[in-house]
């Protein structure tokens, strides 16, 4: 079965990007990028919110064509270009790209389907609209937090505070020289009487 991983770059307090959607608190070194590489090759789509997925249309695939870009930045544009694309839109109103495919809402049944489908785990990157719903539904398989040594005291939280308590497993911990630190989380088993 196809897992969801939402993979999110994210501060010690809990924030996904600053007040105005500034990144300019970002870390990055060749580990986390060898990290998002073997992300996406071995993964067969992206299922995104509409804005983030009109972001990534136009970025991404100018980038994988840019004689100019670092291989390796290239080489990881080239993948999500050829990748399956799922935006989540109720409007309809979503960028052209290659391989995409719209779903209205979050719809658990739909989501199944996806899951249960052919091909590889789905991964979500930025898009908290997508997010926040599908993991009150339980339909994260799991959470890769790339933990940035930063406290920005202020900005978007992945969470909003009206989404009940979930306790997650460690899989695995993940130091980067930048300071970064790849913390993979995993659903616990319901216990017995749950």
């Amino acid at each position: 079965m196809r897992k969801i991983i939402v993979s999110m770059w994210i501060t010690l307090d809990g924030f996904v990007a600053s007040p105005q959607d500034e990144m300019d608190w970002l870390m990055f070194d060749d580990q986390l990028q060898a990290y998002e590489q073997d992300l996406v090759e071995s993964s067969d789509g992206l299922l995104l919110g509409r804005i983030t997925h009109g972001d990534f249309a136009g970025h991404w695939p100018t980038v994988a064509r840019n004689p100019d870009e670092h291989d390796l930045v290239r080489r990881y544009a080239s993948r999500l270009d050829a990748m399956e694309k799922i935006v989540v839109s109720a409007s309809g109103n979503t960028a052209a790209w290659d391989s995409t495919q719209r779903l209205e809402r979050i719809d658990p049944d739909e989501i199944s389907k996806l899951k249960q489908g052919p091909g590889g785990n789905l991964v979500v990157y930025g898009s908290l609209s997508v997010i926040r719903p599908l993991a009150v539904l339980g339909l994260v398989d799991e959470f890769h937090l790339l933990v940035h040594p930063v406290f920005l005291r202020q900005g978007k939280p992945l969470f909003d505070g009206s989404e009940p308590p979930v306790r997650l497993g460690l899989i695995s911990a993940q130091p980067f020289p930048s300071g970064v630190v790849l913390m993979k989380y995993g659903a616990l088993a319901d216990e017995p009487g749950d």
